[in-house]
């Protein structure tokens, strides 16, 4: 026997409540300078460039932000936007694979329009060359044909801003980096007071009510790091709404050991290298080509995603001749150091 159909408007909510929940870290990501938590510096600096660029009623001069990933460059890029009233076009630097992609966004934008590009170190070289005359004169050129017969043509652009985010900035050519007359602004970790900030604003928009112990165990598990706050939040929030709890500090206890988030922020793969370290090879120095064949994962994912949270807190250290255990991690797993150390 078929069950019989929703009526017409509790599809609709069922379908609205779904994309809610889909774009919630859309939802989630701040919409005012009062709502953005820390990077104070910056966000002063913006301003006043911005107010500048408004009184001579002109777009702001192109910006790169840099930095590791989640600390809201996205974000100042929307908010940059929205001051500044103007559109913003969103695309990534492996997205632009042809000079024809880029000559597609760039004809396309109107005056004033900002055009943002997340890991714009990923951008193809050549395409480089084209973005340098469009960010600094305004002009587009693009060659036609081959050979004898190629010729350029030259397309002038509307007035625009180039917003670009991007975790290796190192691997930006120097031309490209010096064209952001704007500025090149590095955004710092959060501190846990700024991540509490963040996790109640966020608890407010969830519809969930969370204490001040609550919001700081979830802080000093958060990696300094926004994005990661946030999903920890909506982590507990889960658990605390199937298991019918409070979301008070031993609800979150609880989740985050669910999801294996040690007190210090360390996951299991973190803790399992530094267990590696010491129980396998004596603390160290040990190459990481041989760390990663020993816990069966990725040297690259240990070197870009495990490695810079360990040694910013001080569990590892970075040697010539390989990774070693520092006496805080021996301290964080309770494992007695050697003597000699």
């Amino acid at each position: 026997m078929s069950s019989a159909p929703l009526p017409n408007d509790m599809e609709l909510e069922d379908t609205s409540s779904q994309k809610n929940e889909v774009f919630l870290d859309k939802t989630l990501r701040p919409d005012r300078w009062d709502d953005y938590v820390g990077q104070e510096k910056i966000k002063e600096n913006l301003k006043i460039l911005l107010s500048a660029a408004k009184e001579r009623k002109q777009p702001p001069e192109h910006l790169l932000f840099y930095g590791p990933p989640g600390l809201g460059k996205t974000t100042l890029a929307h908010l940059i936007s929205k001051e500044n009233n103007s559109q913003i076009k969103i695309t990534s630097g492996p997205a632009i694979e042809k000079v024809g992609d880029l000559a597609s966004l760039l004809t396309n934008l109107s005056a004033g329009d900002i055009l943002f590009i997340d890991e714009i170190h990923r951008l193809n070289k050549l395409i480089e060359e084209v973005l340098y005359p469009a960010m600094e004169s305004g002009m587009l050129n693009i060659i036609i044909g081959k050979g004898p017969s190629a010729r350029t043509i030259q397309l002038e652009l509307p007035p625009f801003t180039l917003i670009a985010a991007t975790t290796k900035i190192a691997l930006l050519s120097s031309p490209l980096r010096s064209r952001f007359s704007g500025g090149t602004f590095r955004l710092e970790f959060y501190t846990d007071e700024e991540i509490e900030r963040i996790i109640e604003r966020s608890s407010k928009i969830l519809g969930v009510s969370i204490n001040k112990d609550a919001a700081k165990e979830i802080s000093r598990r958060s990696r300094f790091t926004p994005r990661i706050a946030n999903h920890l939040l909506k982590r507990c929030r889960d658990y605390a709404q199937v298991k019918q709890q409070e979301l008070d500090k031993k609800s979150v206890g609880e989740a985050l050991d669910l999801l294996g988030i040690d007190h210090a922020g360390l996951n299991i793969i973190d803790r399992k290298i530094i267990e590696t370290i010491i129980n396998k090879f004596g603390g160290g120095p040990v190459g990481l080509g041989t760390i990663g064949a020993a816990i069966s994962e990725e040297v690259g994912t240990i070197e870009e995603v495990n490695e810079p949270y360990l040694i910013q807190l001080g569990f590892l250290e970075r040697t010539p001749r390989g990774r070693g255990a520092t006496p805080k991690a021996y301290k964080h797993l309770n494992i007695p150091p050697p003597q000699d150390n």
